[in-house]
């Protein structure tokens, strides 16, 4: 038991949040979104952000990406303190965001052309990737002619071309179809495997959660906090189907159920805020 304490004490902390809080504001009235995010993501750690509709999940991840400023409270990726979006955090839409006048490798290669690499090099890198998300034959390919699940491919890839040492995702699979997505799945979890990058990842589906996390934190209805943190042991790739896993769902979907409906309510009786800041 003493070896096992010290080997998890030695582990290092990727992401720590600490008692986060945001207020969004138009100057006329406040909505309080998020509470008191307090969580610890540790290296090569895959964790996992589920929570009712509108709970905050996205602009918690937007927070750690430097996109959003927290009222209070802070968050710290490999010990320096998040002030703005860094090359040090890679970051995966639910929206494609590709650049239609390029083609797949050269959507993969901007990010790393936006730095001190050399065209050649870049090429190489995101040729690398592009067999890595199992679009080989389709380099030259402009994002018109692919399908979702191939344009989502370009995302990732491009994100982990660039060597981040954090990967976050919001939602990646969101738009597409249930076949598409659970090809995905399978792929991002071999891809998990290869690069062993530490992950952030939103989703408001249990079965993408327990298919992938290492870690999964439930959060309440908004205003949000962790009410429970989730850990699954259980080697990648894996069939959620499997009759091991049920007690680990139906754990999940008890929590997470009480906390729908009670989003349920607040958005009958509050009108639903405009702009989408709440995701």
């Amino acid at each position: 038991m003493g070896n096992a304490e010290t080997v998890l004490n030695k582990r290092c902390c990727t992401i720590e949040a600490q008692k986060v809080k945001k207020i969004f504001s138009d100057g006329k009235k406040e909505v309080l979104a998020i509470e008191d995010i307090t969580l610890k993501v540790y290296e090569k750690e895959f964790a996992v952000l589920i929570g009712p509709s509108g709970c905050g999940k996205s602009t918690f991840l937007y927070i750690v990406a430097g996109f959003y400023k927290p009222t209070s409270g802070k968050v710290i990726v490999n010990g320096k303190e998040v002030k703005k979006p860094g090359r040090d955090r890679g970051i995966v839409f639910q929206e494609y965001v590709l650049f239609p006048w390029m083609t797949v490798i050269d959507n993969i290669a901007f990010g790393l052309r936006l730095g001190k690499t050399s065209k050649e090099e870049a090429l190489k890198i995101a040729k690398k990737y592009v067999d890595l998300v199992g679009l080989t034959g389709f380099e030259n390919a402009f994002p018109h002619t692919l399908s979702g699940g191939m344009k989502q491919r370009v995302a990732i890839a491009r994100a982990f071309a660039y060597n981040p040492e954090v990967m976050l995702m919001d939602e990646p699979f969101g738009s597409l179809d249930a076949q598409t997505r659970k090809y995905m799945i399978r792929d991002l979890s071999e891809i998990i495997e290869k690069t062993a990058k530490t992950t952030l990842f939103v989703t408001h589906s249990v079965e993408e959660a327990m298919s992938l996390a290492d870690k999964i934190f439930i959060l309440s209805a908004r205003p949000s906090k962790v009410i429970k943190t989730v850990e699954i042991k259980e080697e990648r790739p894996r069939d959620v189907t499997d009759p091991k896993f049920l007690e680990i769902k139906k754990e999940i979907m008890e929590v997470l159920g009480k906390e729908v409906m009670k989003m349920k309510k607040m958005e009958e009786e509050i009108p639903t805020e405009e702009g989408g800041e709440f995701k």
